[in-house]
């Protein structure tokens, strides 16, 4: 399994054959490390040029949901050409390759709320790292495309308002069924520093099978 670590709300790196971010944020050490990095939706605390500068270096792929394409184009100095751009309609229905990793891609997106509509394209992914599948969701709410996902291990936001709730996200986990199941999106812009650990006392409840891992 890789080496797991988070920055902030859902700011994770994975680190095994090659290094992989997803939502660079709060980044206060400038590695220059990132052979990839994923973009879930353009909201600052997932899509922050300040952070992705800090972690990415000359020959980093990135990829990001198609429905970014224009806003990203004329982000600078970003290189658009090192961009795999994953379309929202295609979503549960393909895969991809960057940089040797295989990766799919799930919608993400509130059911009732309008912080992450569904129109807007936004996505999660799931990538094959060392033989370890990994989910993170991207801002969402349980919905009837990302209740099909099936992973290893799964990244699931658990700070209300925006995403799930504690419990919620603990519902979530339980159908999903991954062998770990880590929280993020909490602790900072909203939720509490202990919604880690309802969630996590919540899931052994549903399914004390899933391991938990508290790393924010």
């Amino acid at each position: 399994m890789a080496d797991i670590s988070i920055n902030a709300q859902s700011s994770i790196r994975l680190g095994g054959s090659k290094v992989i971010y997803f939502d660079p944020f709060m980044v206060t050490d400038e590695k220059h490390d990132a052979d990839i990095i994923f973009i879930t939706h353009s909201h600052h605390d997932h899509f922050s040029l300040e952070d992705i500068l800090k972690v990415s270096k000359h020959d980093t792929l990135f990829v990001a949901p198609e429905s970014m394409r224009a806003e990203i184009k004329k982000t600078k100095p970003l290189s658009f050409d090192k961009f795999t751009f994953a379309d929202a309609k295609d979503a549960g229905a393909k895969s991809d390759t960057v940089g040797g990793i295989k990766f799919s891609w799930v919608r993400a997106y509130n059911v009732g709320k309008l912080f992450h509509t569904k129109g807007s394209g936004w996505l999660g992914y799931i990538v094959e790292l060392d033989g370890t599948s990994y989910y993170v969701t991207g801002d969402t709410d349980a919905n009837e495309d990302n209740l099909k996902a099936k992973c290893d291990v799964l990244f699931v936001p658990c700070g209300g308002k925006y995403t799930f709730k504690p419990d919620e996200a603990a519902s979530f986990a339980a159908r999903i069924s991954p062998k770990l199941a880590v929280p993020t999106h909490y602790g900072s812009i909203v939720g509490t520093p202990d919604d880690g650990k309802i969630f996590a006392d919540k899931l052994k409840e549903l399914a004390p099978e899933i391991e938990t891992r508290i790393i924010m």
